[in-house]
């Protein structure tokens, strides 16, 4: 026998047996069981043995006792048999194709070759060091404080925005923040959203049950007219670099949308920042947020562009006229995103290494843009759109062939790309040429030319 292999304690052999009698029905209900005495002197055990195997049976229900008569057999329920006999398994599904793709032309990915490892390390050390008793301590809903700071000192030079920190909510994700302005609105107000638009936003606002209009895009933004006629009360829009097709609203359109948020009390604008650090031609674009007086516009940025897709870390400015309402929901809510991670994008941010960070990025991914932009001139059937900002552009391509066809074309030749049409939920939407949606940043430089040639090859 095996010394080292832990023997099973009498009592518990003694539970298993009663209760697999009780089961098979040789004990039945309200039935007394032996006495304690009586059961450790016939087992020859310890009356305290037989006591630990019969408070277990009364724990799970199967003995009860009544004081100085005994214990009983309780009632027993058993679970109905399925008379259909129908035999269930697990079928593991792959719901997404997989292609071993050579070439990806992706909306979602970033370098992380551009990715601070050493700094990250360093200060990731000194916040272990230094403020370890905080990052394990619980902090405020919002976020910790001294980030928040960072944030606004930030919108405040590079956005033109004038905001305190008490505005300032730090999430895990748009998904957070956008259930977090659900619960702030309501579920009964009326939201609206762009069409095309980013398919991961549609999905969140019909996973939070609200009533949601789709507003079509002309050659300015969203179309003031159509989100008229839906009679929304709320707008989720992407005004500085439209995802997908990279409109940049003009300040028209911006003083349209505030006169229309305006004009009634229960009307905001939601104003997605996902990728304004990155414009390429001139200053940046000042924010919607920037524009209004009138706290209509709840301001939204992440730092998945800026960082790593797996940095799940955005955050939102709310006007001051909803802190109440946030006050009043907070107390249920804490923040979803780490200490830790909240800590090391502080230093982060207040070294000045995030601001050195994104120049270098935008450097880099100016480099890249410059490449292909050369690659393209050479190609008169094939036109770039909504380059000057952002990290994806459009390619629209004077061709016979339609738009699918080149994506299954490409499919064959080991390359992803997508479609203009694919970001449409309003079915029955054809661009006048086929057009594609074209990411760059996950590309590296060195890698441009390979894979903006095999792209060409299919539909130049």
């Amino acid at each position: 026998m095996n010394k080292n292999k832990r023997e099973t304690p009498i009592y518990v052999n003694l539970y298993e047996q009663i209760k697999k009698m009780i089961q098979e029905g040789k004990y039945s209900e309200n039935e007394k069981l032996p006495s304690k005495r009586k059961l450790a002197a016939s087992l020859k055990i310890s009356p305290l043995t037989v006591d630990a195997a019969y408070q277990q049976l009364i724990a799970e229900g199967y003995v009860y006792s009544i004081e100085k008569s005994g214990y009983y057999v309780a009632k027993q329920v058993e679970v109905l048999e399925n008379t259909t006999k129908q035999k269930y398994k697990i079928e593991y599904e792959n719901q997404i194709e997989t292609i071993d793709y050579k070439f990806a032309f992706r909306t979602n990915v970033v370098d992380t070759s551009l990715f601070p490892n050493a700094t990250w390390a360093k200060l990731s050390r000194e916040v272990l060091s230094e403020n370890h008793h905080e990052m394990l301590n619980i902090t405020n809903p919002k976020g910790m404080e001294p980030l928040r700071k960072e944030i606004a000192k930030y919108l405040e030079l590079y956005r033109g925005m004038k905001v305190h920190e008490e505005q300032i909510i730090i999430g895990s994700g748009t998904t957070s923040l956008i259930s977090i302005l659900i619960e702030i609105f309501g579920r009964d107000k009326h939201y609206a959203i762009e069409d095309p638009g980013y398919s991961k936003i549609y999905h969140l606002y019909k996973g939070n049950d609200v009533k949601l209009s789709l507003i079509n895009v002309d050659d300015n933004g969203l179309s003031l007219e159509h989100l008229i006629n839906a009679q929304a009360n709320i707008v989720h829009i992407t005004p500085s670099h439209q995802f997908p097709t990279g409109i940049v609203m003009p300040i028209q359109r911006r003083n349209e949308l505030l006169n229309w948020a305006i004009a009634s009390t229960d009307r905001y604008i939601i104003e997605d920042d996902y990728d304004s650090e990155f414009r390429f031609q001139g200053k940046p674009i000042p924010a919607l947020q920037g524009l209004d007086n009138h706290q209509k516009v709840i301001y939204m940025n992440t730092f998945t562009k800026t960082l790593a897709p797996s940095f799940r870390m955005s955050y939102m400015v709310l006007p001051l006229k909803l802190l109440t309402k946030y006050k009043e929901i907070s107390a249920h809510h804490s923040c979803t995103v780490p200490n830790f991670e909240q800590y090391i994008m502080y230093k982060f941010m207040n070294g000045g290494y995030f601001e050195r960070h994104i120049n270098r990025m935008k450097n880099q991914y100016r480099q890249k843009l410059d490449i292909i932009l050369k690659m393209i001139q050479k190609y008169p059937n094939i036109e770039i759109k909504g380059h000057e900002t952002g990290l994806h552009f459009l390619l629209v391509i004077d061709t016979g062939a339609s738009e699918q066809t080149i994506i299954q074309k490409a499919k064959k030749q080991r390359i992803e790309i997508s479609g203009l049409s694919s970001y449409y939920k309003i079915q029955g939407h054809k661009n006048s040429k086929p057009t594609l949606v074209i990411g760059y940043s996950g590309i590296k430089t060195e890698e441009i030319e390979t894979y903006m040639n095999a792209l060409i090859n299919i539909i130049s």
